[in-house]
């Protein structure tokens, strides 16, 4: 790839970004309620596992004194659950406004596209999350080295949300009718992901379910991760949630990817 490729490819992921950017911004009532709603997933937590520390004191690692760290985590992870969404809802915009055609018919790579959504997201959440990332340093302060592995996890599940994201994306503007069966299921991993209670709170035949899902281990070694301050530690004690989420950066963007040419080269992509 020469340099006037990659420029153009910098500059059609820029014009993406910054027009996703923009349109957030003209409904800021809007953007202001999507910061405030994943509020509400911590405010629970918090009363709950106050009264079950107040009687049975610790609850696996998790204490009155680190817990505020468990649920601030599970805010940026709803943060960053949003991507799952803005795939199908930008592509949904494009459609309607018969763009979309017209962007994928132009030397215009799709891999852009994705990028472009991808960046404009991060952008959109990148204030709540810079705050609860402040409050978790506030309770618990940790090295600059964990501070950094942490913000790598967090960008490989922003990479899988993405990847879900973008099937999710393709299935709604060309098969809208699975559009609610993948939502459920979807729902289904996140409510036994153990994001709002840990795993220590639940019966024993419901963590036999919690194990199965991927999603626990990748929200475990993130909030672990924060009270154990050791990189080492953190990979070497939960090498398979590592190797799940490193996997997952990976996979299933390029899944995505895949479903997104291959849909797109059988059905197309046409306005309504």
């Amino acid at each position: 790839m020469n340099k006037k490729s990659i420029r153009r490819n910098i500059v059609q992921i820029f014009a993406i970004t910054e027009k996703d950017v923009k349109i957030s911004l003209r409904f800021k009532f809007n953007l202001i309620l999507s910061y405030i709603t994943p509020v509400f997933t911590i405010f629970m937590p918090l009363i709950i596992m106050g009264r079950i520390f107040d009687y049975r004191g610790d609850v696996g690692p998790w204490s009155p004194t680190n817990f505020a760290i468990y649920v601030y985590m599970a805010y940026n992870i709803t943060l960053l659950k949003s991507l799952i969404s803005k795939f199908p809802s930008s592509l949904r915009r494009e459609k309607y406004w018969e763009t979309l055609p017209a962007l994928i018919i132009a030397p215009f790579r799709r891999i852009n596209l994705v990028f472009g959504i991808f960046f404009s997201s991060l952008i959109i959440t990148s204030l709540p999350f810079v705050i609860f990332n402040i409050l978790c340093y506030t309770i618990s302060p940790i090295s600059p080295l964990t501070f950094l592995y942490i913000l790598s996890m967090y960008l490989c599940i922003s990479l899988i949300f993405s990847g879900i994201g973008i099937i999710f994306g393709v299935i709604a503007v060309s098969k809208e009718g699975y559009n609610g069966i993948l939502k459920f299921i979807l729902n289904l991993f996140f409510w036994f992901s153990c994001l709002s209670y840990p795993f220590y709170m639940y019966p024993e035949f419901i963590r036999k379910v919690l194990v199965l899902n991927p999603f626990y281990y990748m929200f475990e070694i993130l909030r672990l991760s924060w009270i154990e301050n050791n990189v080492i530690l953190s990979i070497s004690s939960h090498i398979f949630s590592f190797i799940i989420v490193l996997s997952g950066a990976i996979i299933v963007p390029a899944i995505g990817i895949y479903v997104f040419n291959k849909v797109y080269r059988k059905y197309g992509i046409v306005g309504y």
